[in-house]
């Protein structure tokens, strides 16, 4: 009895003495742990500030792995790939975020939307709008929806962008009228392709109706309706917009003239072609007027002169290609080389440049190819901006 209340008066103090070291040596190593972490933290930070974006990965995996919790070092991962490209990296980094159950709401979505951006910057657009989903009802749901339109523009499918964008209208987050009315004369151009005019006449007398101020619809249902022989109803549709002096009207010129020969309504026409070309002088329009023209030599003579007229007032390449052109019908032609060197300085001068990107095209384009930007090409071509 004697022996065992001595091994218990030795091995208490002992083992609290045991205890204690051991506690030092926990607390030690945690505070080396704590110090370790924050110098790599700081570390890539500084690698970051100096767009060394290797040595800043290097350095927040080192911190990352001194300390697995931290989740703003997993976000900083996470976006350094996707910016690098590492995209399959980023994912990785986020949807370990999403695994976490001790993630709190705001991190859970603001991981969500990292994920999202992750799928959408490596063109997995499926998984993307998956992702994008998910942040309904979250802090995210605006910037979610934004891109989810951008999405569905890309892969043109035109119905689910219109329900976006109308959600998006709802929310206050922008005015998506025009848009809207584009989406419907993107739709009535694929039904007219498939050979179902009816539709495409239903899309665009709707989009008039629904967005009366829209240039693009109503020159779409001119031309259509021109190709069905309704010349007299194109020249009415297609007339609005010189009335109003629309800017998109120039874009119309054309196909006013078709339409104005075929319903026998040339001076008609000639009226509203004038009465715009005195309040927007344009290359375009005045070619129309000359279009429509009387054959006479008179009426030639006539219409010579108003190239003459609009070099006169405008400085213009075109114009003066135009007169050259003309008078040669009376004149010995030009040598070839000189017309040949003449066409070629006209070519870029003739084109349309995006106000958003600077892409340059033969056409006109409502939605840029290049920056996919809705309504950034002018009117009118590169000479006359």
């Amino acid at each position: 009895m004697e022996l065992d209340l001595t091994w218990i008066l030795v091995g208490l103090p002992a083992a609290f003495a045991l205890g204690w070291i051991a506690s030092r040596l926990d607390l030690r190593q945690m505070r080396i742990a704590n110090r370790q972490a924050p110098r790599a933290y700081f570390k890539g930070l500084n690698y970051l500030l100096n767009e060394q974006q290797d040595q800043a990965i290097d350095a927040f995996i080192e911190a990352v792995q001194n300390d697995p919790d931290t989740s703003e070092l997993h976000f900083a991962l996470g976006n350094l790939f996707r910016r690098r490209g590492e995209y399959d990296r980023a994912v990785r980094v986020h949807e370990h975020l999403l695994s976490r159950a001790d993630l709190s709401s705001a991190d859970r979505q603001r991981a969500q939307h990292g994920l999202a951006l992750d799928f959408l910057k490596a063109g997995l657009l499926d998984r993307a709008e998956e992702a994008l989903r998910k942040l309904e009802g979250t802090t995210y749901e605006g910037q979610a929806r934004l891109a989810r339109l951008g999405i569905y523009e890309r892969s043109r499918e035109w119905p689910e962008a219109a329900q976006v964008a109308q959600l998006l209208e709802k929310s206050g987050e922008a005015n998506f009228e025009m848009r809207l009315a584009h989406y419907q004369c993107e739709q009535a151009r694929e039904a007219v392709q498939q050979g179902d005019v009816a539709k495409a006449l239903q899309l665009l007398n709707t989009a008039i109706k629904t967005t009366p101020d829209a240039a693009r619809p109503r020159i779409l249902l001119g031309q259509l309706q021109l190709s069905q022989g309704q010349a007299a109803q194109a020249f009415a549709t297609l007339s609005v917009l010189f009335e109003r002096a629309d800017a998109a009207a120039t874009l119309a010129a054309p196909s006013l003239v078709k339409a104005a020969q075929a319903a026998a309504m040339v001076e008609q026409a000639k009226a509203l072609l004038q009465k715009h070309y005195d309040k927007q002088p344009g290359i375009d329009v005045l070619d129309a007027i000359t279009a429509l023209a009387d054959p006479s030599p008179e009426g030639q003579e006539a219409s010579h002169q108003r190239y003459l007229d609009h070099l006169g007032q405008h400085t213009s390449l075109m114009a003066a290609a135009r007169w050259l052109s003309n008078e040669n019908q009376t004149r010995p032609a030009l040598p070839a080389p000189v017309q040949k060197a003449l066409e070629q300085a006209i070519r870029p001068l003739a084109r349309y440049r995006c106000a958003a990107c600077g892409f340059e095209a033969k056409e006109h384009f409502w939605h840029c190819p290049g920056c996919q930007a809705w309504d950034s090409y002018p009117p009118r071509r590169i000479e006359e901006l």
